[in-house]
């Protein structure tokens, strides 16, 4: 399957899958060409400012209005099945990678919430989910409550939306804005990776200050996907999210069928080797904002809702520098995964499909074997080779799920253990 993508992140496209589908010079004429139907897709208020503005015009085979009432779905068991209520310990908390779900297991049912922030009815926070999955999607799905970052671990994913398909690998990740109804298909016949659904402000590029006009993810390298739509009358399942619980319908038809649209909410793919690293030419480690690829802000200025940071293949060249991340505590909440490799400082026990979670104000930091590594290593130029992790951070304070919470590894607060005291002179 061959798709074609057009550059640039935040651009308003317009594309269209036969010719004259597109109306010129107006959005909702009398008679679209072709009998379609004109549907305005929005992913901010109406009134929102022009530069935050985003919505897309759809030209369709049907409208969406078109469907029977929903009813809740009873598959995908730990797919958005809310968090614990019980006082929630300040513990950090890390997982091994998810075991491959039983065979038939597609995405949706594959899916495992871990982590999750506020009320997606407040239009806040984040959650950060798990796949497992080894058959392609015969149905489609909806997320009301948020946009989509899809992260793959292992295989391939083919993501078919209304408004164009998709194709990622390890390495590359997509996005799928909020309303959007696609599909997932694997190619290698199995998958397992991330997501990070965004329930605030939608994730834009973060502004770059002092480091000037480029550098970090650089637009032109952001992929949005040509026209492409399905003309398929058959029975087609339709699962949404809606409010953290699932529900589900069957149209007569299948709902990907926007023929043409044009507009700036739209999906689109980026290749994180294309990732433009910022990094110290002479002493101290910096902050971990320097690696943010998306940001989604709050109301309060410099505090994000989410950021969605990049810890890929990079030198190290600091001098008198200890160069992994510092011990720390912060205010804001940071989930971590990787994708590939080993992350620097964690030597043993992340694994890639592994997840962390160091909630505000735990101290962290590298293990005993990372910081005597990097305490006594030859400061001469290293390169990081091989590895890409990254981090879901927030402010506000993740809960885990109650399945999160009884799959953690039980022995994580011993990388911690056994670090000498310093000695002070008498």
């Amino acid at each position: 399957m061959t798709t074609s993508y057009i550059p640039g992140f935040g651009n308003h496209v317009a594309t269209e899958a036969v010719p004259g589908a597109l109306p010129i010079g107006r959005n909702s004429p009398q008679r679209p060409a072709y009998g379609l139907y004109a549907e305005q897709l929005s992913g901010t208020a109406f009134t929102a400012p022009r530069h935050e503005n985003r919505r897309s015009w759809l030209y369709r085979l049907r409208p969406t209005a078109e469907h029977p009432p929903y009813e809740p779905y009873a598959g995908a068991p730990r797919f958005a099945p809310g968090t614990s209520d019980s006082p929630l310990p300040p513990n950090r908390l890390r997982w091994d990678p998810a075991p491959m779900t039983p065979p038939g297991t597609d995405w949706i049912d594959g899916m495992t919430t871990m982590l999750a922030n506020r009320d997606p009815a407040d239009l806040e926070g984040v959650a950060v989910h798990v796949y497992t999955c080894n058959r392609s999607m015969e149905r489609v799905f909806v997320d009301a409550d948020g946009e989509l970052v899809f992260l793959p671990q292992s295989g391939r994913l083919t993501i078919l939306t209304e408004l164009g398909r998709i194709g990622i690998a390890p390495g590359q990740i997509a996005l799928v804005p909020r309303g959007v109804r696609f599909r997932v298909e694997l190619p290698d016949g199995e998958a397992t990776g991330y997501v990070a659904e965004n329930h605030g402000s939608l994730f834009r590029l973060p502004d770059l200050g002092p480091i000037g006009a480029n550098g970090l993810g650089n637009p032109r390298d952001f992929e949005t996907p040509v026209a492409w739509f399905e003309d398929r009358d058959e029975p087609t399942q339709v699962v949404q999210k809606f409010l953290g619980s699932l529900w589900t319908m069957t149209l007569d038809h299948s709902p990907l069928d926007v023929v043409a649209w044009h507009g700036n909410l739209l999906p689109w793919r980026y290749d994180l080797s294309r990732f433009n690293t910022i990094n110290t030419v002479s002493f101290d480690h910096p902050d971990p904002s320097i690696f943010t690829l998306l940001t989604s802000p709050s109301d309060v200025p410099g505090r994000a809702n989410a950021d969605l940071v990049l810890f890929p293949p990079r030198w190290m060249v600091a001098e008198d520098t200890f160069r992994p991340p510092w011990f720390h505590r912060n205010i804001m909440s940071e989930a971590m995964g990787l994708i590939t490799g080993a992350y620097d400082a964690k030597a043993e026990g992340f694994r890639p499909g592994g997840l962390s979670l160091h909630n505000l104000m735990a101290g962290h930091g590298p293990d005993l074997a990372s910081w005597q590594g990097a305490s006594n290593a030859d400061l001469r130029p290293h390169r990081i080779e091989g590895t890409m992790a990254f981090m879901v951070e927030s402010c506000w304070p993740y809960r885990p799920t109650t399945h999160a919470l009884s799959h953690a590894q039980l022995d994580y607060d011993a990388v911690w253990k056994d670090f000498p005291k310093a000695r002070l002179p008498l």
